[in-house]
C-alpha cells in the first residue's frame, strides 16, 4: 500500500469525532454513487471509466466540505452524515410553485453567468422537486441561458428542450428556501410532501459551490 493510501486509511480510522464523520460521510456517498452508475450510468467503457477514475477525488472533496461546516451556525443546512447528505425543515408546499417570470428575466439578466450554480423545477405527473443545474453558456444576444444538464432556457425561466417535452421544468429565481429544497432533495405530490430523493454525487458538488448570501457566482480566488 503506497503512502498516500496509508495516510488516508489511518485518517478515516481516527478515533476522532470528525475523522468518523468523515468515514461515515465517504462510505455513504460511495455506495449511493456506484449504486447510481450500475442502474443509472453511462453505457459508453470509457465514460465509465472516467467516471470512476474521479470518484475517489469527489467523493473525499465533499466529505471534507460536509464535516467543515458541521459546526458552522451560519450554514444554512444541517449534515446528515449518516447518509452524506443535506438536512432542513421541508416546507408543506414547493417554494417553487409561485414564481413571477418577470423577477426571474431580471435576476438572469444582471446574473447569469458560466458556472453559476442554479435551481430547476421539474414535475412530472404527481411528483414535483426542485433541482441543482450549472449554467454552461450564455447567450445574451437571445437571452437565453443553457444548462450543463437540462439544456436552454429563456430569462424567464421557460425551457426550449423538446428532449425535455415529457417533464414540466422551470429555471427559477435562486432563493433560500428554493436553494434549500434542492439542496436537501425536497419532493412534493399535489396533496403534500413526500419522502426526500438523494442527490447524486454531482448534485452534492453543485451544492459545495452555493454563495448563500447572494447566490451569484463566487469570485476566483488567485
Amino acid at each position: 500500500m503506497s503512502d498516500k493510501q496509508s495516510d488516508f486509511f489511518s485518517f478515516v480510522q481516527s478515533p476522532s469525532p470528525a475523522h468518523s464523520d468523515f468515514a461515515e460521510i465517504c462510505n455513504a456517498l460511495y455506495e449511493r454513487e456506484l449504486h447510481n452508475l450500475a442502474f443509472s450510468g453511462p453505457k459508453q467503457l470509457s465514460l465509465m471509466q472516467r467516471r470512476l477514475a474521479g470518484l475517489s477525488h469527489h467523493v473525499k472533496r465533499i466529505a471534507y466540505f460536509l464535516c467543515a461546516q458541521q459546526n458552522d451556525n451560519a450554514w444554512p443546512l444541517d449534515v446528515d452524515s449518516h447518509n452524506g447528505s443535506w438536512q432542513s425543515k421541508q416546507a408543506a408546499k414547493s417554494p417553487g410553485r409561485n414564481v413571477d417570470p418577470e423577477r426571474t428575466k431580471h435576476w438572469y439578466q444582471q446574473h447569469a453567468a458560466p458556472g453559476l450554480v442554479v435551481p430547476v423545477r421539474t414535475r412530472e405527473l404527481d411528483k414535483e422537486s426542485i433541482e441543482l443545474d450549472c449554467i454552461d453558456r450564455v447567450n445574451t444576444a437571445s437571452m437565453q441561458i443553457h444548462l450543463n444538464k437540462y439544456g436552454w432556457f429563456d430569462y424567464s425561466g421557460t425551457n426550449a428542450e423538446q428532449r425535455f417535452s415529457h417533464l414540466n421544468i422551470l429555471l427559477l429565481k435562486p432563493t433560500k428556501a428554493i436553494m434549500q429544497a434542492a439542496c436537501c432533495g425536497h419532493s412534493w405530490n399535489h396533496k403534500s410532501k413526500s419522502a426526500p430523493q438523494a442527490l447524486t454525487l454531482r448534485q452534492m458538488m453543485l451544492s459545495t459551490q452555493i454563495d448563500w448570501k447572494h447566490f451569484k457566482l463566487k469570485p476566483v480566488k488567485h
